[in-house]
């Protein structure tokens, strides 16, 4: 019997419900008809709680979508730069990162690095963005710095995947505003929803000051565990709550998920055959299935 199984059965409405309650309700636009989205698509990747899977959604569903022939960019805007390490970037020493990009105006072009995964690219963080927070305050425009970015190189990719850090302060707000959609990644655990409910205030405000066009796209339950009731007991509380907007493929809680990024590697190149390769091959095919192809 597992710790979780041996705990009393908790009514998860008493805990899960009053959380999402309070969400705004135009934070997460109404999904009762599929909304197409153009190429290319710009998406922040967000949870202002940590260990729930953000960058490992990002570092896979990037790579799987690249797989799918979509040119894809990572930004790492995390100054842990897990992104980046786990794509195999090395991040100490490097000579432009999104510090440079987000402080000094350096053209994010400069700054792009190729992975080991075709049609896969990552824009690195270094330490040095730990700073940015602070020194971000003072700057003018500083809440739209990575979109005049972005927007310089948005032609020649087809997806832009923002890696927000876990926490809710300029650098994610910057992110939040460069972005047109976000998508949340949800750990399948009992907090699961804990602090669900001020990000997607946050993403509201956004929307309402910085970016009209930004909303909720999708929800991703990650770390699935089959074991315990708990985890269908979440993904059912996630369901319930936001509808169409949680993507059907559940991500399951997997070994080589969390060695993949100590070997450099996005989980379809580690063990392709894998869980969880062929869950996050699903993942981008709902991502990538509302999308139209760009004009022109």
């Amino acid at each position: 019997m597992t710790p979780d199984e041996s705990r009393p059965e908790r009514d998860g409405s008493a805990d899960l419900l009053p959380v999402v309650d309070v969400v705004p309700e135009a934070a997460v636009a109404p999904a009762v008809d599929v909304v197409m989205r153009p190429l290319p698509r710009v998406i922040a990747v967000a949870n202002q709680k940590g260990g729930v899977g953000k960058t490992t959604t990002t570092i896979n569903l990037g790579a799987c979508l690249a797989e799918l022939g979509q040119r894809t960019l990572i930004i790492d805007l995390d100054p842990q730069g897990n992104a980046s390490t786990g794509l195999g970037i090395e991040n100490r020493g490097l000579e432009t990162s999104m510090y440079h990009v987000l402080m000094h105006e350096v053209p994010l072009e400069n700054c792009i690095e190729p992975t080991d995964v075709k049609g896969l690219f990552v824009a690195p963080a270094s330490l040095d963005l730990a700073g940015a927070e602070i020194e971000l305050v003072p700057a003018f425009s500083r809440e739209t710095r990575l979109r005049r970015s972005i927007d310089a190189v948005l032609g020649d990719y087809d997806y832009v995947l923002v890696d927000c850090p876990p926490s809710l302060g300029l650098l994610t707000v910057n992110g939040l505003t460069a972005a047109q959609e976000v998508l949340v990644p949800i750990q399948c655990e009992y907090y699961a929803l804990e602090g669900l409910g001020q990000l997607l205030r946050n993403v509201d405000l956004v929307r309402r000051n910085l970016n009209p066009p930004l909303a909720v796209s999708a929800i991703v339950c990650v770390m699935y565990d089959a074991r315990t009731k708990l985890a269908d007991q979440v993904v059912s509380e996630v369901r319930e709550h936001f509808g169409d907007k949680v993507l059907r493929t559940v991500v399951p809680r997997s070994v080589r998920l969390s060695e993949a990024p100590s070997f450099g590697q996005p989980i379809i190149t580690f063990d392709p055959r894998s869980r969880g390769a062929i869950a996050y091959r699903d993942v981008a095919k709902e991502v990538h299935r509302v999308s139209t192809q760009r004009v022109g």
